[in-house]
């Protein structure tokens, strides 16, 4: 389907809080309770409870490091140093100094998951297979969907007695351990006990984490409740129960949180926010790794080959006035990761807007306002990081109408558009699409960057959606994955990206501050420099 915007539609204010007439039952029948947090998400519907969760980053922050609990995992205590992994279901991992392509990981003693079985090597070699075996019979497609992308190099895994698990990649593979905080960590007879049907084990998931799962309605709500057993003391959390409900819509999710039907909202809509703050909710924001962009394709093709019209693009964009309209929420797009980062590497040509120079540059590409390009771009109306989507894109559309560019938009649900990120641009040649509008966490160097740029990490393998390729950049990754010191991985990192920027090969738009709006009676949360947030010191007063 083909959209244009009203930006006075895109932009229609929170002014619209006709709550009973715009929320969903369940959250109007949710009652305020001593120690329940309610939280107001962006996704069209909950993340799947089977220990890979979908509906992007958002499903993992939300139901993948609550329920579950990763081999490793990511420290978010601090609000002003960027996360660390950090030993979580294993105490240690390293390679085989006999075999660079062979890690070992050892298990932590002494954990429980939620049903009171002790955690073993077997129960990691289960959950991989869920992921990443297809002819498994507790295989889960819908998990392999996720994981897939994560640890592309993966080729087997065992366990070696109750505390040893051994993953071998096809080569080596530096990356691995960032690879590992993605999956989370059930068991055979949770499965078993769920009929051996993923399907039915959603409403009865089991994991390690520190919330159990009392109740799951895809389309309505969650409900974790406290794990008092957890097998971290200081993370076991400060109230009794999450309650997840799916509000895709800015302004349903400020009506709920004004009207006591929630405590907690992601992304409010920044026209919102001084009356939020004026009434006394809290607002929260931190720096952190994500972007927005829109990848572009780079198939046959595709007007985005040209080097010419990509500059020009970039040249085109208003970021300053962007940043104005989103209330100063955003850092203006400088890259894939932002200005101060230690990825972020010297680029020869920065980012910048210079609508003059974008025109000459189209005109060498034989386009003018009289002659435009016409393509198609893939986004979606809400969504994990999304930001404002629709006021955002119309936003860019309108700047690149001034310089001969003029797109039409192809809107589709957020998991429908991850769906087509998944496919590739190849998929989407029939349908006209050249580019899809789809922001990420940056925050680590297989997410940040290698999955887009490596030329076997097109789809199916990974998140290469435009199929780009070139031998140069696939050189500097190779030595990224035979590397496994920091700082000389860190040297790599920035030299990669440098070019990335250089080459414009995103359109570069903007760095998301993360804001949130909360009730008063929200204390102790921290909001980490990520993409990923720890609920669990949250007390509700």
């Amino acid at each position: 389907m083909t959209h244009s915007f009203s930006r006075r539609r895109l932009l229609g204010g929170s002014a619209a809080l006709g709550v009973a007439a715009t929320l969903p039952f369940d959250v109007t029948q949710a009652q305020t309770a001593s120690g329940t947090l309610r939280v107001g998400m962006t996704a069209a519907a909950i993340p799947l409870s089977n220990g890979v969760p979908d509906q992007g980053a958002e499903g993992h922050r939300f139901m993948g490091i609550t329920v579950y609990d990763q081999l490793a995992m990511w420290d978010l205590s601090s609000f002003d140093r960027p996360p660390v992994i950090r030993p979580g279901l294993a105490t240690a991992w390293s390679v085989d100094p006999a075999d660079p392509k062979r890690w070992i990981i050892t298990l932590r003693e002494g954990v429980k998951f939620h049903d009171g079985k002790v955690l073993t090597a077997e129960d990691v070699a289960f959950s991989f297979d869920r992921a990443f075996r297809s002819d498994a019979p507790h295989f889960d497609n819908r998990a392999a969907a996720q994981a897939r992308i994560r640890m592309p190099t993966i080729a087997s895994w065992r366990a070696e007695g109750e505390k040893t698990f051994i993953v071998e990649t096809r080569t080596p593979d530096s990356l691995v351990p960032f690879g590992l905080t993605w999956i989370g960590i059930t068991h055979r007879g949770a499965w078993e006990a769920a009929g051996r049907s993923w399907d039915t084990y959603l409403n009865r998931a089991v994991g390690t984490g520190p919330y159990k799962l009392e109740a799951f309605s895809i389309r309505e709500r969650a409900v974790l409740v406290r794990n008092p057993d957890y097998w971290d003391v200081a993370r076991i959390p400060k109230h009794e129960r999450v309650i997840l409900l799916p509000l895709p819509e800015a302004n349903t999710r400020v009506a709920a949180l004004r009207s006591n039907q929630v405590d907690f909202i992601e992304a409010p809509p920044p026209d919102a926010v001084p009356s939020l703050r004026q009434a006394g909710f809290q607002i929260v924001t931190n720096t952190y790794p994500h972007t927005w962009t829109w990848h572009f394709s780079m198939v046959d093709g595709s007007p985005w080959r040209d080097i010419r019209v990509r500059r020009a693009a970039n040249l085109a964009v208003d970021r300053s006035g962007m940043k104005t309209m989103l209330g100063g929420l955003m850092v203006e797009g400088a890259g894939l990761l932002p200005p101060g980062h230690p990825w972020h590497g010297r680029p020869s040509d920065p980012v910048r807007t210079d609508v003059v120079a974008a025109r000459r540059l189209m005109a060498e590409a034989g386009f003018t306002a009289r002659n435009p390009l016409r393509t198609k771009v893939a986004i979606s109306p809400s969504g994990s990081g999304q930001m404002q989507p629709l006021p955002m894109n119309e936003a860019v559309q309108q700047n690149l109408k001034e310089i001969g560019i003029e797109i039409d938009f192809e809107v589709v649900e957020w998991n429908a558009l991850l769906g087509l990120w998944r496919e590739g641009a190849r998929a989407l040649v029939p349908r006209g699409i050249t580019a899809i509008n789809v922001s990420y966490s940056v925050h680590d160097p297989f997410a940040a960057l290698v999955r887009f740029l490596k030329t076997e990490m097109a789809p199916p393998a990974s998140n290469n959606w435009g199929f780009f390729s070139d031998p140069g950049y696939d050189a500097i990754m190779d030595r990224l994955y035979t590397t496994f010191d920091s700082t000389a991985q860190d040297a790599l990192l920035a030299e990669l990206h440098a070019k990335a920027v250089d080459d414009r090969l995103f359109l570069f738009v903007a760095h998301d501050l993360n804001p949130r709006a909360m009730s008063r009676r929200v204390q102790g949360f921290v909001q980490a420099q990520s993409w990923f947030q720890d609920l669990t010191p949250i007390a509700m007063r």
